[in-house]
């Protein structure tokens, strides 16, 4: 082959390669798809279910604090020193159990005084009716006069007063002397004790504070318009954050009397018995507010992913992923939906 048609050939063949490696890239050799849409699978909706629509009780949260109905402050009737506190708060007590003493030496001193002065006056008055009675049977065979009769009787009626009041003076003694031992009112739990021993105990100083575990209620402020609608003996929810629980309550007292600042009624509701309780609690009740209309689907039919809740939704293109506000459980399969769905649109069992 001459230099010339040499010097023209390598070009060509270059430029043909480069043609056909573009070609190649571009698809040129392989099968084509006509342009179009295909049409959309089928969706087997059989197992679907409809979102529908549920007429539901709405409730109104209300404040409230779980206080007790059976509350009792210990103090004192005597002026005197304490000797021993044998209760600390918490301690659960029974009616009639010693909680506190107080020094009872000098009442014990007076209790044995009053004794003795009836000792001393039944004597005197012993000797005094047997004058009464000689005086009697003299004045009977004319020996004395009617004034020494009388004045015998006069003196044994002087001791018998006298014996009433020093045995009174007794009894109020020994009651003293029972002062100074100070039981439980009540079958309770104490809460706080306010002295220690050695501290001087004064008339109507509070020592301690007790109240009744299972006497205890809730006491909440309800507006005017819920509060008429409650009824005695109704029973409310009540939720207690601090325990993570509910309890139903049953209403025992509407205070009928508003409050003018507030426009609000006190309602008072009683709870059961349970030692997660504590007065002073924050609690919620629950007060009827009338009806609301929710949107139910079946929970078994809700995904978690992450902090999201999702469904699948049947739709004419298929199966179509959701995503959905979830509300509070309605029943035990089936759960309320906030945003995301519509009434009446069908939800496919999870894939």
């Amino acid at each position: 082959m001459s230099e010339h048609k040499r010097a023209w050939l390598l070009p060509v063949v270059a430029v043909l390669v480069l043609l056909l490696m573009v070609a190649f890239m571009a698809g040129y050799f392989n099968d084509k798809i006509e342009p179009g849409l295909d049409a959309p699978a089928a969706v087997d909706s059989a197992g679907a279910v409809p979102a529908r629509l549920e007429e539901a009780p709405l409730t109104e949260p209300v404040p409230a604090s779980v206080e007790a109905k059976e509350t009792t402050v210990i103090s004192s009737r005597l002026l005197a020193r304490i000797t021993d506190i044998s209760v600390r708060a918490g301690d659960y007590v029974e009616q009639g159990q010693l909680l506190l003493q107080l020094e009872q030496s000098d009442l014990l001193a007076r209790a044995q005084q009053a004794r003795e002065q009836i000792r001393s006056v039944e004597a005197r008055l012993t000797e005094a009716r047997q004058n009464l009675e000689r005086a009697e049977e003299l004045h009977k065979r004319g020996l004395i006069a009617v004034a020494d009769r009388d004045a015998a009787r006069a003196n044994a009626a002087a001791l018998e007063a006298e014996l009433a009041s020093a045995r009174q003076a007794l009894e109020e003694a020994e009651s003293a002397v029972g002062y100074a031992e100070i039981h439980s009112p009540i079958a309770g739990r104490i809460v706080d004790r306010f002295a220690e021993p050695g501290d001087t105990a004064s008339p109507g100083q509070k020592l301690l504070s007790l109240y009744n575990p299972f006497s205890l209620r809730i006491e909440a402020r309800v507006r005017e318009h819920l509060a008429l609608s409650l009824q005695a003996g109704q029973a409310l929810d009540v939720e207690v954050p601090a325990v993570e629980n509910s309890f139903t309550a049953t209403v025992e007292e509407i205070v009928p009397a508003a409050d003018p600042g507030s426009r609000s009624f006190l309602v008072r509701a009683i709870l059961p018995s349970n030692r997660m309780l504590l007065p002073g609690m924050y609690a919620r009740l629950h007060v009827p507010a009338g009806t609301r209309t929710r949107l139910l689907v079946p929970a078994d039919r809700v995904a978690r992913v992450g902090q999201l809740d999702i469904v699948w939704v049947a739709q004419e293109g298929g199966a179509v992923r959701r995503f959905v506000r979830l509300g509070k459980p309605a029943g035990e399969d089936e759960i309320e939906v906030i945003a995301g769905l519509e009434p009446g649109e069908l939800v496919m069992p999870l894939p």
